[in-house]
């Protein structure tokens, strides 16, 4: 299992549009094959700062994703909307506990 967590940040008059771009989306980026979660979270000290969770199958999951329509389709749209740069990172689950 991959782990893609992303973090953006936007302007406060950008998140409105983040967001509708985001609901929009989820479901169809949530069932994309390969897909076993999608979380969206909200710092609480810097509201205009979000971070994805994703996780995939294996990182040729990912990939197709990255080189989907979809993809682009959203990317497209949300990195219009940053007001710094992205940072990613993909990583092994090492623990968890529910």
């Amino acid at each position: 299992m991959l782990v893609r967590i992303v973090k953006m940040s936007f302007d406060t008059e950008s998140i409105d549009l983040f967001l509708s771009n985001f609901h929009e989306h989820k479901n169809e980026i949530r069932n994309f094959e390969g897909c076993h979660l999608l979380e969206l979270y909200r710092d609480k000290q810097h509201s205009h700062v979000f971070f994805t969770y994703s996780y995939w199958e294996d990182a040729s999951y990912l990939e197709l994703y990255r080189q989907s329509d979809l993809f682009k389709s959203v990317w497209s749209k949300t990195k219009a909307l940053f007001n710094d740069k992205p940072q990613a990172w993909s990583v092994d689950k090492v623990v968890s506990l529910p």
